[in-house]
C-alpha cells in the first residue's frame, strides 16, 4: 500500500496551511466569537485561494480535485485556521450546495451558479433539515407544487448553515408526498426570491462564527429550470452530497486535532509540577499518546473513505466509519487537552476549550453518530 502524498498534494497542503495561518484573521477570532460574527472577508479570501471550489470542476471555476486531495487540503485549512466556524461554513457551502449542483445540475444552471460559488463571490447553503423530522431527513413537510413554469414552495427548514449570509440555497421539498423519499426534489433558490424568509441566527455552543438559522418558504415561486436533476431525484442528490460532506468536511477536524496535539505536547514539555515537566508523568504522557492514537486512526479511516469514494463504488460503510471516528475523536481529544492544561483549559480567553465547543456539534450534523452506526450496521448485513 502507498501512503505517500504526491508532490501536488503536498504542495497544495503546504500552501493552504500557510494561507490559513498568515492570511486569515486568527488574531481577531475572540472578538468574532463574542460578536457571533461570520467573517465574510475571510470567506472571500478563502474563495480567492480556491477553497470554496476545491472539488468543483475546472470548467466552472473550481480546482477539479478528487475527494482524497480535497480532504487533505481541508485538513490543512482546519489546522491553520483557528476559526472553525469559518472552516465549517466554507466546507458546508462546497459540499452541501456547490457539489450537488455540480453533480446534478443542468448545463445552464451550472454555468449560472457554480462559478460564483467556486470563487466565493456567492455564499451557498443547504436546506433539508426540518424541526419535526430530525434524523429522518426525508420526512419532509415542505412541499413544492408545479404551477406552469414555476414550482411553489411552502414550509420551513431548520438549522440551515450560512442561511443569514447565503446568496443561494439548495432547498429540498416533497413534490409527491405519497412516494416518500422517492418523491423528494431539490431546488436552487436565490436570495431575494419572493416568499423566501430567513429567521434570526441561532446562538450555539460551538462553531459560533458560522451562522445558522431557520428558513421559511411562504408561497416561494421558484423557476422550474431551477429544479436540480429530475423531479423525485432529491434523495439521490442528497446522498451524493453527504458522501462528499461526511468524507471531506471532517478532515477539518483532523487538522484541528493536529494543531491541538502540537500545542498540548509543547505545553506538557514546558509546564512543571513537583520539580518535573508534566510530560514526564505517565498520567499525562499516556493521555497524549491516546490523543495521537485517536488522530491517526481517524486519519487512516478518512483517507480510506475518500479513496474508496474516488474509485466510484459504494463507499457508504467506509464513509460512515470515518465520520464517526473523526467526530468522536475530536470530542475526546479536546477533553484530554483541557484536562492536561488544567485551569487554563477552561478559561475562555486562553482558547483551549474552544476546540471542545467546536467539536461537540460534529456528532450531530451530517448524520448523528447513532444514525451512521445504523447505516454501517445495515452495510454489515445486520
Amino acid at each position: 500500500m502507498e501512503f505517500a502524498w504526491s508532490m501536488q498534494q503536498s504542495e497544495l497542503y503546504d500552501r493552504t496551511l500557510a494561507f490559513a495561518r498568515d492570511r486569515l484573521d486568527n488574531a481577531g477570532l475572540a472578538k468574532r466569537e463574542r460578536d457571533r460574527r461570520f467573517s465574510l472577508d475571510g470567506f472571500r479570501l478563502c474563495g480567492g485561494h480556491g477553497l470554496a471550489g476545491l472539488s468543483v470542476p475546472e470548467a466552472y471555476g473550481g480546482l477539479g480535485l478528487d475527494a482524497l486531495t480535497t480532504a487533505h487540503t481541508i485538513e490543512a485549512f482546519g489546522r491553520g485556521c483557528l476559526d472553525m466556524g469559518l472552516v465549517f461554513s466554507v466546507a458546508a457551502h462546497l459540499f452541501a450546495c456547490a457539489m450537488p449542483i455540480a453533480i446534478a445540475g443542468s448545463d445552464s444552471l451550472k454555468a449560472a451558479v457554480l462559478p460564483r460559488l467556486a470563487s466565493g463571490a456567492w455564499v451557498g447553503a443547504n436546506a433539508i433539515t426540518e424541526a419535526e423530522a430530525g434524523s429522518d431527513a426525508f420526512a419532509l413537510k415542505t412541499t413544492a407544487v408545479r404551477d406552469g413554469d414555476v414550482y411553489v414552495l411552502d414550509g420551513a427548514k431548520s438549522y440551515v448553515t450560512n442561511a443569514p449570509m447565503a446568496d443561494v440555497m439548495l432547498v429540498y421539498a416533497s413534490t409527491n408526498p405519497d412516494h416518500g423519499y422517492l418523491g423528494v426534489s431539490a431546488f436552487v433558490v436565490e436570495n431575494g426570491t419572493p416568499g423566501l424568509i430567513v429567521g434570526e441566527p441561532f446562538e450555539k455552543i460551538g462553531l459560533v462564527t458560522s451562522p445558522v438559522a431557520t428558513v421559511y418558504l411562504e408561497g416561494c415561486r421558484v423557476p422550474a429550470r431551477n429544479l436540480l436533476g429530475a423531479q423525485g431525484n432529491g434523495a439521490r442528490i442528497f446522498a451524493s452530497s453527504m458522501q462528499w460532506e461526511r468524507g471531506c468536511l471532517f478532515a477539518a477536524y483532523l487538522g484541528m486535532m493536529d494543531r491541538q496535539l502540537d500545542d498540548t505536547i509543547a505545553f506538557a514539555k514546558e509546564r512543571r509540577q513537583g520539580k518535573r515537566r508534566i510530560s514526564q508523568y505517565q498520567a499525562i504522557s499516556h493521555r497524549i499518546v491516546d490523543m495521537r492514537l485517536r488522530l491517526d486512526t481517524a486519519k487512516l479511516l478518512l483517507y480510506r473513505a475518500c479513496w474508496a469514494s474516488d474509485q466510484g463504488g459504494d463507499a457508504e460503510l467506509e464513509v460512515c466509519l470515518s465520520k464517526i471516528a473523526a467526530s468522536e475523536a475530536a470530542i475526546q481529544s479536546s477533553l484530554d487537552a483541557i484536562q492536561i492544561h488544567g485551569g487554563n483549559g477552561i478559561v475562555r480567553e486562553v482558547g483551549i476549550e474552544r476546540a471542545l465547543r467546536d467539536a461537540v456539534p460534529s456528532t450531530l450534523f451530517s448524520g448523528t453518530s447513532e444514525v451512521l452506526r445504523n447505516l454501517a450496521a445495515a452495510k454489515l448485513g445486520l
